[in-house]
Protein backbone atom coordinates (compact mmCIF):
# COMPACT_ATOMS: atom_id res chain seq x y z
CA UNK A 1 0.00 0.00 0.00
CA UNK A 2 1.15 3.51 -0.70
CA UNK A 3 -0.03 5.03 2.57
CA UNK A 4 0.67 3.47 5.97
CA UNK A 5 -2.69 4.62 7.35
CA UNK A 6 -4.72 2.89 4.64
CA UNK A 7 -6.65 -0.30 5.35
CA UNK A 8 -7.37 -2.42 2.30
CA UNK A 9 -10.30 -4.84 2.67
CA UNK A 10 -11.18 -7.76 0.42
CA UNK A 11 -14.89 -8.47 0.82
CA UNK A 12 -16.20 -11.89 -0.22
CA UNK A 13 -19.83 -12.95 -0.39
CA UNK A 14 -20.34 -16.50 0.94
CA UNK A 15 -20.54 -19.38 -1.52
CA UNK A 16 -23.80 -20.63 -2.97
CA UNK A 17 -26.55 -22.18 -0.84
CA UNK A 18 -29.62 -24.17 -1.87
CA UNK A 19 -31.74 -21.16 -0.96
CA UNK A 20 -29.73 -18.97 -3.33
CA UNK A 21 -30.69 -21.29 -6.19
CA UNK A 22 -34.34 -21.14 -5.08
CA UNK A 23 -34.22 -17.32 -4.89
CA UNK A 24 -35.29 -17.54 -1.26
CA UNK A 25 -34.67 -14.80 1.33
CA UNK A 26 -32.23 -16.16 3.89
CA UNK A 27 -31.53 -13.22 6.21
CA UNK A 28 -30.53 -14.55 9.62
CA UNK A 29 -31.71 -18.12 8.93
CA UNK A 30 -28.63 -20.33 9.18
CA UNK A 31 -28.48 -22.08 5.80
CA UNK A 32 -25.31 -24.07 4.94
CA UNK A 33 -23.40 -24.02 1.65
CA UNK A 34 -24.36 -26.51 -1.02
CA UNK A 35 -21.73 -28.49 -2.97
CA UNK A 36 -21.32 -25.68 -5.47
CA UNK A 37 -20.83 -23.21 -2.63
CA UNK A 38 -18.15 -25.36 -1.01
CA UNK A 39 -16.31 -25.56 -4.35
CA UNK A 40 -16.62 -21.79 -4.77
CA UNK A 41 -15.13 -21.23 -1.33
CA UNK A 42 -12.14 -23.38 -2.26
CA UNK A 43 -11.78 -21.53 -5.57
CA UNK A 44 -11.77 -18.17 -3.79
CA UNK A 45 -9.13 -19.45 -1.37
CA UNK A 46 -6.90 -20.52 -4.27
CA UNK A 47 -7.48 -17.23 -6.08
CA UNK A 48 -6.17 -15.37 -3.03
CA UNK A 49 -3.01 -17.50 -2.78
CA UNK A 50 0.08 -15.37 -2.38
CA UNK A 51 -1.81 -12.41 -0.94
CA UNK A 52 -0.82 -11.37 2.56
CA UNK A 53 -3.61 -10.67 5.03
CA UNK A 54 -3.34 -9.50 8.62
CA UNK A 55 -6.73 -10.86 9.68
CA UNK A 56 -9.89 -12.63 8.54
CA UNK A 57 -13.33 -11.59 9.76
CA UNK A 58 -16.55 -13.46 9.05
CA UNK A 59 -20.25 -13.18 9.66
CA UNK A 60 -21.19 -15.71 12.32
CA UNK A 61 -23.80 -17.36 10.06
CA UNK A 62 -22.90 -20.84 8.82
CA UNK A 63 -22.72 -20.06 5.10
CA UNK A 64 -20.16 -17.33 5.74
CA UNK A 65 -18.25 -19.35 8.34
CA UNK A 66 -17.90 -22.29 5.94
CA UNK A 67 -16.58 -19.98 3.22
CA UNK A 68 -14.17 -18.33 5.65
CA UNK A 69 -12.94 -21.72 6.91
CA UNK A 70 -11.84 -22.73 3.41
CA UNK A 71 -9.93 -19.47 3.00
CA UNK A 72 -8.43 -19.65 6.49
CA UNK A 73 -6.90 -23.06 5.76
CA UNK A 74 -4.97 -21.60 2.83
CA UNK A 75 -3.73 -18.52 4.67
CA UNK A 76 -2.92 -19.73 8.16
CA UNK A 77 -5.48 -17.38 9.68
CA UNK A 78 -8.19 -17.94 12.25
CA UNK A 79 -11.57 -16.57 11.19
CA UNK A 80 -12.84 -14.07 13.76
CA UNK A 81 -16.66 -14.12 13.99
CA UNK A 82 -18.36 -10.72 13.76
CA UNK A 83 -22.14 -10.70 14.18
CA UNK A 84 -22.42 -7.18 12.71
CA UNK A 85 -21.41 -8.67 9.34
CA UNK A 86 -24.63 -10.73 9.23
CA UNK A 87 -27.12 -10.33 6.42
CA UNK A 88 -30.03 -7.95 6.92
CA UNK A 89 -32.82 -9.39 9.06
CA UNK A 90 -35.84 -9.74 6.77
CA UNK A 91 -38.40 -10.46 9.50
CA UNK A 92 -41.49 -12.24 8.21
CA UNK A 93 -39.98 -12.38 4.68
CA UNK A 94 -37.29 -14.82 5.84
CA UNK A 95 -37.73 -18.25 4.29
CA UNK A 96 -39.98 -16.97 1.49
CA UNK A 97 -39.02 -16.74 -2.17
CA UNK A 98 -39.21 -13.28 -3.68
CA UNK A 99 -42.34 -14.35 -5.57
CA UNK A 100 -44.00 -15.65 -2.38
CA UNK A 101 -43.15 -12.47 -0.50
CA UNK A 102 -44.66 -10.31 -3.24
CA UNK A 103 -47.80 -12.44 -3.45
CA UNK A 104 -48.43 -12.67 0.30
CA UNK A 105 -47.39 -9.16 1.36
CA UNK A 106 -47.77 -6.87 -1.67
CA UNK A 107 -47.59 -3.52 0.15
CA UNK A 108 -44.62 -4.56 2.30
CA UNK A 109 -42.91 -5.93 -0.79
CA UNK A 110 -43.49 -2.65 -2.63
CA UNK A 111 -41.69 -0.74 0.13
CA UNK A 112 -38.89 -3.31 0.12
CA UNK A 113 -38.42 -3.07 -3.65
CA UNK A 114 -38.52 0.74 -3.48
CA UNK A 115 -35.58 0.65 -1.05
CA UNK A 116 -37.56 2.63 1.53
CA UNK A 117 -34.80 3.21 4.09
CA UNK A 118 -37.23 3.61 7.00
CA UNK A 119 -39.19 0.43 6.31
CA UNK A 120 -38.48 -2.27 8.92
CA UNK A 121 -39.81 -5.77 8.25
CA UNK A 122 -42.42 -6.95 10.78
CA UNK A 123 -41.33 -9.70 13.17
CA UNK A 124 -38.01 -8.21 14.30
CA UNK A 125 -36.75 -7.26 10.84
CA UNK A 126 -34.34 -4.40 10.17
CA UNK A 127 -34.84 -1.20 8.24
CA UNK A 128 -32.36 -0.47 5.47
CA UNK A 129 -31.21 2.56 7.47
CA UNK A 130 -30.44 0.51 10.58
CA UNK A 131 -28.83 -2.27 8.55
CA UNK A 132 -26.55 0.22 6.79
CA UNK A 133 -25.56 1.81 10.11
CA UNK A 134 -24.62 -1.62 11.48
CA UNK A 135 -22.47 -2.42 8.46
CA UNK A 136 -20.82 1.01 8.42
CA UNK A 137 -19.84 0.66 12.08
CA UNK A 138 -18.45 -2.86 11.64
CA UNK A 139 -16.32 -1.89 8.64
CA UNK A 140 -15.09 1.31 10.30
CA UNK A 141 -14.03 -0.64 13.39
CA UNK A 142 -12.12 -3.15 11.25
CA UNK A 143 -10.43 -0.33 9.32
CA UNK A 144 -9.35 1.45 12.52
CA UNK A 145 -7.99 -1.78 13.91
CA UNK A 146 -5.93 -2.51 10.79
CA UNK A 147 -4.45 0.75 9.56
CA UNK A 148 -1.64 0.01 7.12
CA UNK A 149 -2.80 -3.59 6.69
CA UNK A 150 -4.82 -5.77 4.33
CA UNK A 151 -7.68 -7.86 5.69
CA UNK A 152 -10.34 -10.29 4.51
CA UNK A 153 -14.05 -10.04 5.28
CA UNK A 154 -16.47 -12.88 4.44
CA UNK A 155 -20.07 -11.76 4.53
CA UNK A 156 -23.37 -11.54 2.60
CA UNK A 157 -24.88 -9.93 -0.48
CA UNK A 158 -26.77 -7.27 1.43
CA UNK A 159 -23.64 -6.26 3.34
CA UNK A 160 -21.73 -5.99 0.06
CA UNK A 161 -24.48 -3.78 -1.35
CA UNK A 162 -24.00 -1.41 1.59
CA UNK A 163 -20.19 -1.55 1.33
CA UNK A 164 -20.25 -0.63 -2.37
CA UNK A 165 -22.54 2.33 -1.67
CA UNK A 166 -20.33 3.40 1.23
CA UNK A 167 -17.21 3.34 -0.97
CA UNK A 168 -18.84 5.15 -3.90
CA UNK A 169 -21.13 7.59 -2.09
CA UNK A 170 -24.24 6.04 -3.67
CA UNK A 171 -27.53 6.67 -1.88
CA UNK A 172 -29.30 3.79 -0.13
CA UNK A 173 -32.45 4.42 -2.16
CA UNK A 174 -30.71 4.30 -5.54
CA UNK A 175 -31.30 1.15 -7.65
CA UNK A 176 -28.40 -1.30 -7.62
CA UNK A 177 -26.35 -1.14 -10.81
CA UNK A 178 -23.48 -3.46 -9.82
CA UNK A 179 -23.29 -7.27 -9.49
CA UNK A 180 -22.76 -9.18 -6.22
CA UNK A 181 -21.87 -12.76 -7.20
CA UNK A 182 -21.33 -15.58 -4.73
CA UNK A 183 -17.64 -15.95 -3.78
CA UNK A 184 -16.39 -13.09 -5.98
CA UNK A 185 -13.64 -10.76 -4.73
CA UNK A 186 -14.43 -7.11 -3.98
CA UNK A 187 -11.86 -4.55 -2.79
CA UNK A 188 -12.38 -1.31 -0.87
CA UNK A 189 -9.95 0.93 1.00
CA UNK A 190 -10.25 3.18 4.03
CA UNK A 191 -7.84 6.08 4.40
CA UNK A 192 -7.99 9.33 6.37
CA UNK A 193 -11.62 8.81 7.27
CA UNK A 194 -12.80 8.14 3.72
CA UNK A 195 -13.70 5.02 1.73
CA UNK A 196 -12.99 4.30 -1.92
CA UNK A 197 -13.70 1.46 -4.30
CA UNK A 198 -10.64 -0.34 -5.66
CA UNK A 199 -12.11 -3.27 -7.62
CA UNK A 200 -15.43 -5.12 -7.74
CA UNK A 201 -16.90 -8.53 -8.60
CA UNK A 202 -13.73 -10.35 -9.65
CA UNK A 203 -15.16 -13.70 -10.82
CA UNK A 204 -12.12 -14.93 -12.74
CA UNK A 205 -11.90 -18.00 -10.47
CA UNK A 206 -15.61 -18.90 -10.78
CA UNK A 207 -18.09 -20.38 -13.24
CA UNK A 208 -21.70 -19.26 -13.30
CA UNK A 209 -21.82 -17.63 -9.87
CA UNK A 210 -25.31 -16.37 -8.93
CA UNK A 211 -25.82 -12.64 -8.47
CA UNK A 212 -27.52 -11.32 -5.35
CA UNK A 213 -31.02 -10.23 -6.26
CA UNK A 214 -31.69 -6.46 -6.38
CA UNK A 215 -32.72 -4.74 -3.14
CA UNK A 216 -31.78 -7.79 -1.10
Amino acid sequence: MTNNSACRICLIRHGETAWNTERRLQGHIDVPLNDTGLAQAEAAARRLAGQGFAALYSSDLQRARQTAAAIACHHGLGAEPEHRLRERHYGLFQGLTYEEAEHRHPELYRRFKARDATFAFPESGESLHDFAARVHTALADIARRHGGEQVLVVTHGGVLDIAHRLATGTALAAPRTFPIPNAALNWIEHQDGSWRLLAWADESHLRGSLDELPNA
